[in-house]
């Protein structure tokens, strides 16, 4: 399995609980300061004990300066795409161009539609996905003088206006594991983000995702390293072990170094809410991946770039 060249990033997952937000806060400024490039937080507007994920992530765009954010990833049947389009380039701008959408086809339907929203099968809800990220796009591009169209089974806009353009050109990361998940990930995102303990075929599911991946990708007419791979890991730091991601930060790099040069993943984000494992990952673990990574990649790869 190839290494896309990409430039390695790592980031946080960090539980919104509603019950302490001032610890959600400083675990997002913990991430910041630790050196991580990215904090994120899953959405599920209708778990009560959540903070709403979109202002959370406004809110913690205001109080940190250089960290990227995003929904890890966003309930898109419970937020139409057109407004979530305009949302996210809003808060790119306010930001500074430090917002990466993250998006997922709902998979909690009695929860969705008990909240208002509607129930699909997951066919459905991968079509819906579709047609939204149609719309995103749409909006995003300002530049386009016409009206936006796009009459979708599930998501339509008539002639709605464009803009505003975000700050930079927004990643759309999708969360996927089925065949027709990932193949809308090859034919439309910019990012594929499961997370590990969800890959349950372990490094054969890994292979076989890319590869289905790569082939919607080529069908597309891209590029298969236009789709960053990012992977929600989880795991301990202490003492040596035979465990995966489980001992000390040089075990931790060795095993991450392998995902990235032999299963092309760039972008590693640690689930969890603790402060001194955050400092670890970000001070330690990701300059040494870093810095092996370029040195297996060589001069050749280390001018490369996925971007």
């Amino acid at each position: 399995m190839p290494d896309y060249g990409h430039d390695l990033l790592f980031g946080s997952f960090i539980t919104p609980v509603n019950t302490a937000p001032d610890q959600v806060l400083a675990l997002a400024r913990t991430s910041e300061s630790a050196g991580l490039d990215l904090v994120t937080f899953q959405d599920h507007p209708y778990n009560s004990g959540l903070l709403d994920t979109w202002t959370l992530l406004s809110y913690v765009a205001a109080r940190t300066e250089r960290v990227s954010l995003s929904a890890n990833v966003l309930n898109l049947p419970l937020r139409p795409p057109a407004v979530t389009a305009r949302a996210a380039a809003t808060l790119d701008l306010l930001s500074g161009g430090r917002f990466e959408l993250g998006l997922g086809a709902g998979g909690f339907w009695d929860a969705i539609e008990a909240m208002g929203g509607r129930k699909l099968t997951p066919g459905q809800g991968v079509q819906a996905l579709s047609e939204a990220i149609d719309i995103i796009r749409g909006v995003w591009d300002a530049g386009d003088r016409t009206r936006l169209r796009v009459d979708g089974a599930y998501h339509r806009v008539d002639g709605a206006k464009r803009g505003p353009a975000p700050a930079h050109d927004i990643g759309i990361w999708l969360g996927a594991y089925k065949p027709r998940m990932l193949a809308l990930t090859g034919e439309k995102a910019d990012g594929w983000l499961p997370s590990l303990p969800y890959l349950r075929g372990g490094l054969e599911e890994i292979t076989a995702s890319n590869a289905m991946i790569d082939e919607a990708a080529a069908a597309a007419g891209r590029a298969p390293s236009a789709v960053r791979r990012l992977l929600n890991v989880g795991g301990g730091f202490g003492p040596a072990s035979g465990g995966f991601l489980s001992g000390p930060p040089e075990q931790w790099v060795e095993q991450l170094a392998a995902l990235t040069l032999e299963y092309g993943f760039s972008g590693y984000i640690l689930m969890g809410d603790d402060p001194a494992g955050l400092e670890i990952f970000g001070r330690e673990v990701a300059p040494a991946l870093r810095e092996l990574v370029a040195a297996e990649r060589g001069p050749a790869g280390a001018a490369r770039t996925g971007e």
